[in-house]
């Protein structure tokens, strides 16, 4: 399983960013997808989930109402939708895969077993 996360960049306080993430070497539409990321000098938190058709999702109360994530099945890609960015969601992101298929989305790491090489993004302010 191969995931390649893209759309990281630089971008003032108020902007916003599109990730993604594609994934390969897995059925794609069977699993549940999630960001979590990782600050400087902080442990890797949990950001967002979606679950594997796309009609249930979970977010950590910091990026409620500012994140959105969505998925599109027929390419095998997740999105993570950034609007109004803070200096504090400064972190590399990560896209991950469920474990188990036909789950709802779950926030926690442990769930997780194929993870993207991360995406760097920067709020400047």
């Amino acid at each position: 399983v191969q995931l390649q996360a893209s759309g990281g960049g630089l971008v003032q306080a108020g902007g916003s960013l599109r990730l993604s993430c594609a994934a390969s070497g897995r059925t794609f539409s069977s699993y549940a997808m999630g960001w979590f990321r990782q600050a400087p000098g902080k442990e890797r938190e949990f950001v967002a989930a979606i679950n594997w058709a796309g009609g249930g999702t979970v977010y950590a109360d910091s990026v409620k109402g500012r994140f959105t994530i969505s998925r599109d099945n027929a390419r095998g890609t997740v999105y993570l939708q950034m609007n109004s960015l803070k200096p504090e969601d400064t972190a590399v992101y990560y896209c991950a895969t469920e474990r188990a298929p036909w789950t709802q989305p779950r926030t926690t790491q442990d769930r997780y077993d194929y993870w993207g090489q991360g995406t760097q993004v920067t709020v400047s302010s």
